[in-house]
């Protein structure tokens, strides 16, 4: 490890740090607009210059590495002169627009002219005009303020691993565009705006809508995929402005998708805001008794048999728990929370957790895709397999459709025959699996919600024992979810008990009369259509399939408005945090049904959020640690039986659209409509 001094203290750092590197480890600030941290060294706006011990000019750091014995001044005269300099070049032709520019209060272009600039200007001929582009629904552009950082150009080749934008022109005539005109086509492409340091690219639904200072900053986890990213929710009065991401290396890195950022304007629309009656064929607003009345009448004398409930993807581990102590008390085993009828096993825990961890994909050194897009089901997780493929060493295979991914992936076949042909040693790539050092598959929803799930699962578990994916040292078996709810509901048992139903027994039983009443909540991504004349109660946000079908609509609150449990695909707990208050009559969940309960004199055990948790985590020790990467323990899941041998489909048709929040943003729409039209899976291009 190189010794340095820096600003008169002796350092010792690893080898292959940039000076920029070692001057923060040292205490030192270094100014910056083009290098960062997760991006190639570009060195190309010269903010971050330094002086150096026998160097006869001051020299860019970032582009600089560590040597032995270097000695580096970070604020001499020279330095701060030719800083002066870089930040004057730099303003010459920028705009004067901070009074209108939403990058106002949070650029860091205003923070370094403020501490390292000069305090006045020596330019007096005009600047330079530069037509704005169109990047599409989300990105607003303003490319007169532009300073050629080129953060834009290299995030999205190298990291979002789409290859649409780039630098056209030289010296002052040099803009950024994309290559042919088109909007940037990708999952990842609002993170754009956040590694913009001036206010070239900003966010076009939050345009002008409000300033930094005027807004609540509430630290939470999306739960619109099931990676469970950390976000900030910036909220004014009732109202989500905006979500940003927070850094969490171990899931999201600092990145978030399009639909987490832009769909929460999804929030305000369609919304659920009192309770609803059908009466003459029509949903009337009543009052919270009213409609309690409405249940605890239908209910009464109904066997336990004959009442079921489904848990939708949304759904917080704390109303699942209390709606399954409901079920229990009304004597009903009929409770489920695979909407998508995908053939999970809930006996062995292992065997429906990302077990590598999302973190753990860079120990990898090969990887099988079975049924499933993770570009659209999961975009963090693409970029962690992406960001694995640049590192190298590492092959990626894929069993099902041919997608796009943004990295290069052999296809291997396109069903069940070719996993088993895997499995049974009569495929090449068995041989590859048994040679690799930490070989890994990444199991889908798309291969399990198939009348032959439980046989598909069950040789998926086979060929990560054959293939020594699971010993001591490392687990490769993963499952990939697509709903926040599904991994937590897993956990407590929110499955059919003993003699009870499954989702597609329940629809059964209401298309045949055999179930009365249907407990949706949340649930709107089953057939509506296949419940009969079942008396439907949903709990909900949202005015979606569920709220149309339903008898009787309880509202519920989004995740911003509720302090709430879920569980990632990893099986990493995490809690949202109530950022903002559900709108009109709408109330928590977990208290709506504990306030039903009461009023069917079936009083569940708890009266606040706190007693809630504590009979939760008493029940499920595991589900009290909070954050941290769960081990579970490897046993025998899956059913093996037979397999049809028609093609995988993928679980997710348009990855903006996939939830009641995201399906009311307008933005979203607009989005599905730029991208989607007759291209679905084939936009962007890979190295």
């Amino acid at each position: 490890m190189p010794k340095l001094t820096i600003d008169g203290q002796l350092i010792e750092v690893p080898a292959g740090l940039t000076v920029l590197q070692a001057c923060e480890i040292a205490g030192a600030e270094i100014p910056r607009f083009c290098y960062h941290e997760r991006l190639s060294v570009a060195g190309n706006c010269r903010m971050c210059l330094v002086e150096m011990e026998k160097s006869p000019k001051p020299i860019a750091s970032c582009a600089m590495p560590v040597a032995e014995g270097m000695v580096i001044k970070t604020d001499t005269p020279l330095v701060q002169k030719a800083r002066n300099g870089v930040m004057e070049f730099l303003l010459i032709n920028h705009p004067l627009d901070c009074p209108i520019c939403d990058q106002g209060g949070e650029c860091d272009l205003q923070d370094q002219a403020m501490a390292f600039g000069y305090d006045r200007s020596r330019y007096r001929e005009p600047k330079r005009g530069v037509t704005d582009k169109d990047f599409g629904p989300l990105i607003k552009t303003a490319m007169t303020r532009c300073i050629q950082c080129t953060r834009c150009i290299r995030f999205s080749t190298e990291i979002a691993g789409v290859q649409m934008m780039g630098a056209a022109g030289r010296g002052e005539h040099m803009e950024v565009i994309t290559y042919v005109g088109e909007a940037i086509n990708s999952e990842l492409s609002g993170n754009l705006i956040d590694i913009c340091p001036v206010g070239a690219l900003l966010s076009k639904p939050y345009a002008f809508s409000a300033r930094p200072w005027e807004l609540v900053k509430t630290e939470s986890i999306d739960v619109l995929d099931a990676v469970g990213s950390a976000i900030r929710i910036d909220s004014r009065g009732r109202e989500v402005m905006r979500v940003l991401p927070r850094l969490n290396e171990a899931v999201n890195e600092e990145w978030i998708a399009d639909k987490t950022r832009f769909a929460c304007d999804g929030l305000k629309r369609q919304r659920l805001d009192r309770p609803y009656l059908r009466q003459g064929g029509k949903l009337v607003p009543v009052s919270w008794t009213e409609a309690f009345d409405a249940i605890a009448k239908r209910l009464d004398g109904v066997p336990g048999a004959r009442i079921a409930a489904i848990a939708g993807d949304l759904s917080d581990l704390e109303s699942m728990y209390a709606l399954k102590g409901l079920m229990g008390a009304l004597g009903s085993a009929n409770i489920d929370c695979r909407q998508d009828g995908a053939a999970i096993d809930p006996s062995t825990r292992a065997g429906y957790l990302f077990n590598s961890g999302i973190a753990g994909i860079e120990q990898s050194d090969l990887c099988l895709l079975i049924g499933t897009n993770p570009r659209w089901e999961a975009p963090l997780i693409n970029a962690r397999l992406r960001k694995r493929h640049v590192m190298g060493n590492f092959k990626i295979a894929s069993i099902g459709p041919a997608t796009n991914l943004t990295y290069p992936v052999e296809t291997l076949g396109a069903g069940p025959d070719t996993l088993a042909a895997i499995v049974e040693g009569r495929h090449p790539f068995a041989e590859r699996l048994k040679a690799a050092k930490k070989p890994m598959l990444i199991l889908g929803q798309g291969a399990l919600t198939r009348a032959d799930g439980p046989a598909i699962l069950a040789l998926a578990r086979q060929l990560a024992e054959n293939a020594s994916m699971v010993r001591e040292d490392w687990n490769g078996f993963n499952m990939l979810h697509t709903a926040a709810a599904r991994v937590g509901a897993l956990d407590i048992g929110f499955v059919p008990g003993s003699g009870g139903r499954d989702v597609k027994e329940i629809m059964e039983g209401a298309a045949s009369g055999a179930i009365d009443v249907v407990y949706l909540l949340g649930a709107d991504e089953i057939d509506m259509n296949r419940l009969g004349k079942a008396f439907v109660i949903y709990q909900g946000h949202h005015g979606d399939a569920g709220a149309h079908r339903a008898d009787v609509i309880l509202p519920g609150a989004a995740y911003p408005e509720k302090n709430a449990t879920y569980v990632n695909t990893e099986g990493r707990v995490q809690q949202a945090r109530l950022a903002t208050f559900a709108p009109g009559d709408a109330c928590e969940d977990w208290t709506i049904l504990r306030a039903l309960s009461d009023r069917l004199g079936r009083k569940l055990p708890f009266d606040s959020l706190d007693q809630l948790r504590q009979q939760l985590f008493k029940q499920f020790p595991d589900l009290a640690a909070l954050d941290g990467k769960p081990t579970a323990a490897w046993g025998p899941f899956g059913k093996a039986g037979s397999v049809d041998n028609a093609p995988f489909r993928l679980p997710i048709d348009n990855f903006y659209m996939t939830d009641p929040i995201s399906r009311a943003s307008a933005t979203m729409a607009a989005c599905s409509a730029a991208f989607l039209n007759g291209s679905e899976g084939k936009t962007g291009t890979h190295d």
